[in-house]
């Protein structure tokens, strides 16, 4: 009898594991598909319409020979990147797939661009995924009228999305764009980061197949079979074998490069029209305290030829602002420790020194006990692997980290500010006789949104925190992926190893980082034309700037390069003079919009897709634009010494003029006197400020703050009702690409 009980035993465990390994292998559920875009063209007449009024402004505020400038998105997820599947599940509080036709029909009809790039995480992109990423790129490309004045232009890429573990290991996220998209013209695979330094690779183990099954299982309505079968396809798909050159690897392997070093390498192999662009440089979400831009500067880990533009802003923040502070300090024998808080900066690691000290004292333990338990707090957020820091702390809510880790006077920081990754610390350095143009970074500037719900250009109206934002990752706390921490608040730090990491959502802070998230920005190119090589011509040229949403219009000249007869550089330009620099910088501020969608988009889309996609609005124009309130210059004077402090380096701003408020736009000139004098090399930007207007998540916080302008208490955007949008006042604004201008030294 017992022996017939241990075998039904027997049969109904063997059973149970089955029918959690099918599961957690798909079976049963069907592929998510890229589709084929289904909007129609926009009418020729109003895309034509759209570059008259570029030209009117320009003429009105006495551009001569205006190229066109046209707005697009090169940093747009789909439901194929992981993160962004994740988020349309319903246990996330998503409402489904969003491929990459939707990006196209978006783009087209919604957000109303002339151009865009599909840009979905590599390591995701399995062969298949790969193939119908291609062709609906194509098919978006192929509903353009006319090719030579396409109304949309449409780019085939991928993200590199690295992440360390720890700041020496550390390079970030960078988007590959390519040029074409013809077959031979374009890579066989995307090139991914792989996994963490250290960590195991996708097929080494991924996830037991029984443990995702278990998963689908429970969440079986709320898209755990999905994910499953999502899932399986990712850890099927083997790594490339090292050392094989790029054209003689097997088709359907993961290509991957895990230093910037190799991703360049594997892209001279190809040959083929590509540019590299660093993303969310300065957000700390998922970048190790301590970490910094200098090591990048190398011959090795930067080629010129193809990383040249860089993402200045994003729907994750902005990463322009270098400020003194430090979130991590690393001594001269690589340790780190935590800094004190200074005037205008909270550690993060303070403030976890802070949180158990008080619950040290709230039990009476003793001062001396209570400062000891706070300094080994401090240092275990320090420590703690893979970005773990928050979760050293056990049992804590968003309100008990104040504002710690933020940027209090950036405009709309990224989470978490890392400055020694902003965009200016990067042209602050200096490398002077490094080979293959590694000596400086010489980057021209875009923005861009970081959507994740295929939606191009999201920040043409301030409004739906929950579809144009990525505020629903702070869903993942309350999800089987996000493990909300519920231990208890102990008045003592718990070290964080790779054995004991809550979940990847949890450690990053995704709750918190929730409120920070933007409708994001747009890219700009002066362009001679609409179709692709105009476009990316610009883009190499560097006459390219970003806006933090709105389409403002920004010209930035040197007005006196050497034997130029006339002849201005435009931003992104570099020269070498012997005398003064003279810039003039014009801008004309954004259309105000108007309700709603245009006729011909909602025509184009029809009811349910313009609810779905568009969320009812679309950029729809009127007539009176918004005024420019000052133009700001900011100068920068690259290191001539790896050891020198950049701070004195950077002035922001150097110059400011005020403008008067009128639509017609405004116009500053600007000498640098002390140029020559200086004797050293200086880069120069100009930004374009509108007047406040309101904006979705620009108050992330909303901090009240004490007599000492502490931040004792929080109201976060992410904790509100979805419909409160969380607007507030904020002054949007454009970058100019920079203009380099380098001593003339006599031979």
């Amino acid at each position: 009898m017992i022996r017939k009980i241990l075998w039904l035993f027997a049969i109904l465990l063997v059973s149970a594991y089955a029918l959690l390994y099918a599961v957690g292998s798909g079976v049963g559920q069907s592929e998510e598909h890229a589709g084929e875009p289904a909007a129609p063209v926009v009418d020729p007449a109003r895309v034509e319409a759209r570059g008259e009024r570029v030209e009117a402004a320009a003429q009105a505020i006495g551009v001569p020979r205006p190229k066109q400038i046209l707005f697009g998105d090169l940093h747009v997820h789909t439901t194929f990147s992981f993160d962004a599947f994740q988020m349309s599940l319903p246990m996330s509080g998503g409402d489904g797939a969003h491929p990459v036709a939707d990006a196209c029909d978006f783009a087209r009809h919604c957000s109303a661009l002339d151009f865009w790039s599909i840009n979905d995480h590599a390591i995701a992109l399995t062969p298949r995924r790969w193939r119908e990423t291609v062709e609906s790129v194509r098919q978006c490309n192929e509903l353009v009228g006319n090719p030579a004045n396409p109304d949309l232009v449409s780019f085939l890429g991928w993200e590199w999305t690295q992440v360390g573990t720890k700041p020496e290991n550390h390079f970030g996220h960078k988007n590959v764009v390519l040029r074409d998209l013809e077959d031979g013209d374009i890579p066989t695979r995307p090139i991914s980061a792989g996994s963490p330094p250290g960590m195991p690779s996708l097929d080494d183990t991924g996830v037991p197949t029984a443990l995702i099954g278990a998963l689908a299982l429970a969440e079986w309505n709320g898209g755990g079979p999905e994910f499953a079968r999502y899932q399986r396809e990712m850890t099927e798909v083997r790594d490339c074998p090292p050392g094989v050159p790029v054209r003689e690897l097997p088709l359907d392997c993961r290509e991957t490069a895990p230093t910037p070093e190799t991703l360049f390498e594997k892209l001279n192999d190809w040959n083929l029209a590509s540019m590299v662009i660093p993303h969310g440089t300065s957000w700390g979400f998922y970048t190790p305290p301590g970490s910094s831009w200098d090591k990048q500067l190398t011959p090795a880990m930067h080629d010129p030829s193809q990383q040249y533009i860089v993402e200045v802003y994003s729907g994750h923040g902005n990463s322009e602002e270098y400020r003194s502070f430090r979130e991590a300090v690393i001594g001269s024998d690589g340790q780190s420790t935590c800094p004190e808080p200074t005037g205008d900066f909270l550690p993060s690691c303070w403030r976890a020194g802070e949180i158990i000290e008080e619950r040290c004292l709230d039990l009476d333990l003793g001062e001396a006990e209570c400062a000891q338990r706070a300094a080994t707090a401090r240092q275990d957020y320090i420590d703690a692997f893979f970005n773990g820091g928050f979760s050293t702390v056990p049992g804590t809510q968003v309100s008990d980290w104040q504002d710690a880790g933020q940027c209090r006077d950036c405009f709309q920081p990224a989470f978490n500010y890392r400055p020694r990754n902003s965009v200016q610390y990067q042209l602050a350095l200096g490398r002077p006789g490094a080979e293959g143009g590694a000596d400086r970074f010489r980057f021209g500037f875009i923005a861009a949104s970081d959507n994740h719900s295929a939606r191009p250009g999201t920040g043409y109206k301030e409004f739906s925190r929950r579809e144009f934002t990525e505020a629903r990752f702070g869903n993942f706390v309350d999800t089987p992926l996000g493990n909300r921490d519920d231990r208890d608040p102990v008045a003592h730090s718990e070290p964080v190893g790779p054995g004991t990491l809550l979940s990847p959502f949890a450690n990053f802070e995704a709750e918190r980082q929730a409120s920070f998230f933007l409708t994001g920005g747009l890219s700009a190119a002066h362009a001679e034309g609409r179709d692709r090589n105009a476009i990316w011509e610009a883009f190499q040229r560097r006459e390219v700037y970003g806006t933090s949403g709105p389409r403002i219009l920004l010209w930035f000249d040197l007005l006196n390069p050497p034997g130029s007869r006339g002849q201005s550089v435009p931003m992104g330009g570099e020269v070498k003079l012997a005398e003064a620099p003279i810039f003039q910088v014009r801008a004309v501020g954004s259309f105000e919009p108007k309700p709603g969608c245009p006729s011909d988009a909602a025509s184009a889309l029809g009811p349910e897709q313009l609810e779905r996609m568009c969320q009812g609005e679309c950029y729809h124009p009127s007539d009176r634009r918004r005024p420019i309130t000052r133009l700001e210059l900011v100068r920068i004077r690259p290191q001539v010494d790896a050891a020198e402090d950049v701070a004195p380096l950077i002035e922001d701003p150097w110059r400011v003029i005020e403008c008067e408020p009128h639509s017609e736009g405004c116009v500053a000139t600007f000498v640098d006197h002390d140029f020559v004098a200086s004797g050293r090399d200086a880069v120069y930007y100009a930004r374009a400020i509108e007047a406040p207007s309101a904006a979705v998540d620009v108050d992330p916080l909303h901090c009240e703050r004490d007599d000492t302008g502490r931040c004792v208490s929080v109201s976060p955007c992410f904790s509100r009702p979805w419909d409160d949008d969380c607007l507030d006042p904020t002054e949007q604004r454009a970058w100019s690409s920079p203009i380099f201008v380098d001593q003339e030294v006599e031979s």
